[in-house]
């Protein structure tokens, strides 16, 4: 059996470092666990905790699953009923990220002078945003904390499987885009010099079509540089106006106007829009703040931007489901449950069934794209490459045909 060791923390927050014996990592944490105590470092003797970690030391904004884990921390910190400080002391020799160690420090200090957590996390929104700072602040005004922050932790870990649905839904598309370009590049750049060498000294008149090729593939290597340069100037104008607010709001919308593409859109970002909401409504937050919190989590700029004139019509006594109904970027649907929500005296629950209704929408729309696209990637794939190998050896063909 190989040997573990390991670092945990007790109910009344002592720390103990010890050795236990183990077949995997997973069934030693398991056991540990299991007598009440809280893993922070566990890893094979002989091993480095960083390497058996898996963490990556990113700098800058910590990752959302890395989010996940902290607050999923600080939640079983909450509930052993340590003191306060103590807890910080523990998630700030938890965190493996450099940066968000830092910035917990900084909480903690903050803390220790007297400032809520709320306040001394509002201080850093690049790691704690709006959403987040609000939900810890009504659990410090309830005397809750731990129930809003179970809250929160369902939230985060519903919001990530919907990005991954998301994700995985993009990139096998995008992977066979790249196979297909790297074996269309392949023919071009190592395959075709050797029938030009072979066809430029044949005195024959070669097919129109591999003429052209030949035409093409001669053309793009002399300026293939300028080409590659102007490629690369595009990407980087592109990205620079996407970084600009103006630019990513242009994209937003553009991306909205997009036929298959701007109905995922819509129902992505809908889906980030209620279930945020509903997640602030069930914390106790009154509407307009919940709203202006929870447009903060849409991706979507344009549908953000719409949501913040929502806010401002709420203010003046509009109801929410007109309010969101009026820049017309929601589907109908959804403001008409809205409706019903606010007429039943029951919106954070209709939120929350709009939410999951469009996630399970999302899913079978994302599944039957994928189905549409793979098929037709392939075939598109196969008709380029084939193409070009057909038209490279068209004078060989004309060859033995003539022969024959």
């Amino acid at each position: 059996m190989a040997v573990f060791t390991y670092r945990v923390a007790r109910s009344d927050g002592s720390t103990i470092n010890g050795h236990i014996e183990g077949d995997e990592e997973s069934v030693v944490r398991a056991k540990l666990e299991s007598q009440g105590l809280l893993v922070f470092k566990l890893h094979r003797r002989g091993i480095g905790a960083s390497a058996a970690s898996g963490k990556s030391w990113s700098w800058g904004r910590l990752p959302l699953g890395e989010f996940l884990i902290f607050n999923q921390e600080l939640l079983a910190l909450v509930k052993s009923g340590l003191p306060v400080l103590r807890v910080w002391d523990l998630l700030i020799e938890r965190a493996g990220h450099a940066g968000f160690q830092q910035v917990l420090r900084d909480v903690r200090e903050n803390i220790r002078g007297g400032s809520s957590a709320s306040d001394a996390l509002a201080k850093h929104p690049a790691y704690f945003p709006d959403l987040y700072v609000a939900t810890v602040k009504t659990g410090e005004q309830s005397g809750n904390l731990a129930e809003v922050l179970q809250r929160y932790v369902g939230y985060l870990k519903l919001m990530i499987g919907l990005r991954q649905k998301v994700m995985k839904a993009l990139s096998y598309p995008l992977f066979l885009i790249l196979i297909g370009v790297g074996v269309i590049g392949f023919l071009l750049t190592f395959v075709m010099p050797t029938f030009v060498s072979v066809y430029g000294e044949s005195a024959k008149t070669l097919p129109w079509a591999t003429q052209m090729l030949l035409d093409v593939v001669k053309h793009a290597e002399s300026r293939l540089v300028p080409l590659a340069l102007l490629l690369v100037g595009l990407a980087v104008g592109a990205r620079a106006y996407y970084a600009t607010p103006a630019g990513r709001l242009a994209v937003d919308r553009f991306m909205l106007t997009v036929p298959l593409v701007g109905s995922i859109v819509v129902k992505h970002n809908t889906v980030q829009l209620t279930r945020t909401l509903g997640t602030i409504l069930a914390s106790g937050i009154p509407l307009v703040d919940a709203l202006q919190s929870a447009k903060g989590a849409v991706s979507n700029r344009w549908i953000a931007k719409g949501m913040a004139g929502a806010v401002n019509d709420i203010r003046e006594g509009v109801t929410l489901a007109a309010a969101v109904d009026r820049p017309k970027v929601l589907p109908k649907l959804a403001v008409e449950m809205l409706s019903v929500g606010e007429e039943t005296g029951s919106l954070d629950i209709m939120l929350r069934d709009v939410a999951e209704f469009y996630e399970a929408d999302l899913d079978t729309r994302l599944t039957q794209l994928t189905t549409w696209i793979e098929p037709a990637l392939l075939l598109v794939m196969g008709v380029l490459v084939g193409g070009i190998v057909i038209v490279m050896y068209l004078p060989v063909f004309q060859l033995a045909g003539t022969v024959g």
